[in-house]
């Protein structure tokens, strides 16, 4: 096939891709369901390619994504919510205890019941942060379906459940998304210093080879901006939402090829380590309100293992307290962040060295 041949089809592909993952994220996403624009993106994506559509993700704006989407990560810090980490230390230490016990609980039951490689099996069962956990995946050759379905089915679960079983025991009302602050000529200064500062810190880290370098250099280098109170100024609710469907392309054009058999296997594995996910959380949860007096729904909102924009989005919507909900999902996506490419980089090691007499 000649070369321009080729890049014309690669271009339909692609823009295929793009406009599939669009009607499916603002399906969903427009209902106000959190995460509905990753959510629904996902979905649509990961059934055209089931059913054998070309769907395609090149990988320059894969790499553009994740530092876009580690740059509006860090912007969930901010000096109050550095404020709330010292605030809440018994909170902040059960919830890390829980998310220990999530990873490690429901990556046993992946390898055990489900046979799993112990890669993929811890990043799969990482609590929260897929993109990080995907970006990392990516890099070190795990399973990127298996670990995209699993985590694809703890989001759409929380994010889709999660308010209404809120609602359900008539702590929260419908969800509707909180607008953003706009970007105006004033604050464009402040954007130009963290997209630039962020970039160069995604570069870095790739350059030095971290696991996810591009998401977490970029997502370190916005929370260190935000945090410090340096710069105010935040992507854009239009450009977050455009990123969360691009990164529901990636994800669902992950599906392609894949037998029904082993989709429906993977599945078996999403809902089984989800509901011992929830199970540990809950518990967790209700130890910590035993000890301490605190609404529940800001602590169930806060220990629940989903993503840090759609949780933040719920806090915000139901007029929770987003100090303490943000400062436990801080601390969650920083552990997750450090812990998890760390785990499966040495398990990654571990698999490739042969044993002894090969």
């Amino acid at each position: 096939m000649p070369i321009s041949a080729q890049r014309l089809t690669t271009f339909r592909h692609l823009a295929e891709t793009l406009v599939i993952a669009t009607v499916g994220g603002l399906g969903l996403g427009l209902t106000g369901v959190p995460g509905g624009y990753l959510s629904g993106s996902i979905l649509v994506v990961s059934t055209a390619a089931l059913v054998g559509r070309p769907m395609t993700i090149p990988l320059p704006m894969m790499r553009a994504l994740f530092v876009l989407l580690g740059t509006s990560l860090g912007a969930v810090v901010t000096p109050e919510t550095l404020n709330g980490m010292a605030a809440y230390p018994l909170s902040i230490a059960v919830l890390l205890a829980a998310m220990a016990c999530i990873g490690f609980c429901c990556a046993s039951y992946l390898q055990v019941v489900h046979g799993w490689d112990r890669t993929s099996a811890y990043l799969a069962s990482a609590p929260g942060g897929m993109s990080q956990v995907l970006a990392v995946g990516a890099e070190i050759g795990a399973d990127l379906r298996a670990i995209a379905i699993v985590q694809s089915m703890r989001v759409v679960i929380i994010a889709v459940g999660l308010p209404s079983g809120l609602a359900l025991l008539g702590l929260a009302g419908h969800v509707v998304r909180p607008p953003g602050p706009p970007l105006t000529l004033a604050s464009l200064d402040e954007m130009a210093i963290l997209i630039g500062a962020a970039s160069i810190a995604a570069f870095a880290a790739h350059r030095f080879r971290m696991p996810g370098g591009l998401l977490f250099g970029a997502m370190f280098a916005s929370a260190g901006l935000h945090g410090s109170a340096i710069i105010d100024v935040a992507m854009p609710w239009w450009v977050t939402n455009t990123a969360a469907i691009a990164l529901g392309a990636i994800i669902g054009a992950r599906f392609a090829h894949m037998r029904l058999r082993l989709f429906v296997s993977f599945l078996g594995a999403a809902f089984g380590s989800m509901a011992i996910a929830l199970t540990i959380a809950a518990v967790f949860a209700a130890g910590l309100l035993f000890l301490v007096k605190l609404p529940l729904a800001e602590v169930v909102i806060a220990f629940a293992p989903g993503s840090v924009d759609a949780m933040m989005l719920l806090a915000l919507a139901l007029h929770l307290d987003p100090v303490y909900v943000g400062a436990h999902h801080v601390v969650r996506i920083l552990f997750v962040g450090l812990a998890m490419p760390l785990l499966a980089r040495r398990e990654a090691k571990r698999q490739a060295k042969p044993a002894p007499g090969e």
